[in-house]
């Protein structure tokens, strides 16, 4: 049965969103859809030579070797049922939208407990700079009181961008010079957020190599230090991941979960040249939600992630 174009909560998608996610999202559209037209088109019959050049596609996309066998599992024990190359699209829709689904969790902020503290994790280049901005935009176009931290004292370019985020929104930005001791810029933030009533505080941090225990370390230093001020807090650890990193996802979440507790992923990047299919990966294999997915460089193009348009957008 096709997919229709109403989500599991009940929302309804226009047409015109998911064909303007259809353009954001081209290049992943191009890995699942290149080979749309010959390997679905014509109503070809369900055969070897059919899985196979289904194989290659799902590989060429980035759904990784584990994730492509499953689909592919799951297709075949279907195949007897399905009347031809048709139906075995509909299907590989169905079975894609599974394995995501279970991911779509938007990210709740509770009206008590103030402030709601975000801890933005990732390595460098992947977006969480600019991700936190458009947070930022997005929470106080709901009527939240956001408020920024510049634990990212690495490099004096990521204090001086998230200040310039920070004036953009009109959002109080906790820094100190370069070099500070990043913990520290958290402790001063808690207790600024706090003392001001802020709604949520987003603290940023080093873009650092999940390779370099060192800097492990100081990631979880930043959360014991948060911790003082509320034994629940960070409540929300955000990795940002790089739409392009392939199989190098899943070994950042897992280095990166097992350091500071990863409850959120935010993909980035998806309308350049990344193929998008490790999203199926990270949703089979780590099963974190999904929080946002960033389409653009617009401060509108950070989008709550939902999987049904999301495959509606890839596989139309």
């Amino acid at each position: 049965m096709p997919l229709s174009k109403t989500s599991d909560t009940g929302k309804k998608s226009s047409p015109g969103l998911l064909a303007r996610l259809g353009e954001k999202l081209a290049a992943t559209r191009r890995a699942f859809g290149g080979g749309h037209a010959g390997l679905f088109g014509g109503a070809r019959p369900i055969d070897d030579a059919l899985l196979e050049e289904l194989e290659a596609l799902l590989l060429g996309a980035d759904l990784g070797l584990d994730t492509t066998r499953a689909v592919l599992d799951e297709l075949g024990a279907r195949a007897r049922k399905l009347a031809d190359s048709g139906a075995l699209a509909a299907a590989l829709k169905e079975i894609l939208l599974a394995i995501l689904a279970p991911c779509e969790r938007p990210l709740a902020i509770p009206a008590t407990g103030k402030p709601f503290v975000i801890l933005m994790v990732g390595v460098n280049g992947a977006g969480k700079t600019t991700t936190i901005g458009k947070l930022a935009h997005k929470f106080q176009a709901e009527g939240r009181k956001v408020m920024l931290a510049a634990g990212d004292t690495f490099r004096a370019a990521a204090v001086e961008q998230l200040q310039a985020w920070g004036g953009r929104n009109a959002a109080p930005v906790i820094a100190q010079a370069a070099g500070a001791d990043a913990a520290a810029v958290a402790h001063d933030a808690m207790q600024a957020a706090r003392a001001q009533g802020m709604d949520v505080l987003i603290i940023d941090t080093a873009g650092r190599l999940q390779t370099q225990t060192g800097l492990m370390d100081e990631l979880k230093k930043i959360k014991r230090v948060i911790q003082r001020f509320d034994a629940d807090a960070p409540h929300e650890v955000l990795l940002v991941l790089d739409a392009g990193l392939g199989r190098n996802a899943l070994s950042q979440f897992e280095n990166f979960h097992a350091a500071v507790g990863v409850t959120g992923l935010c993909m980035t990047k998806l309308d350049g040249t990344a193929k998008g299919g490790m999203l199926f990966a990270l949703a089979r294999q780590a099963a974190c939600p999904i929080r946002f997915i960033g389409v653009g460089e617009d401060i509108d193009d950070l989008r709550e992630f939902n999987a049904r348009e999301f495959v509606e957008a890839i596989m139309p």
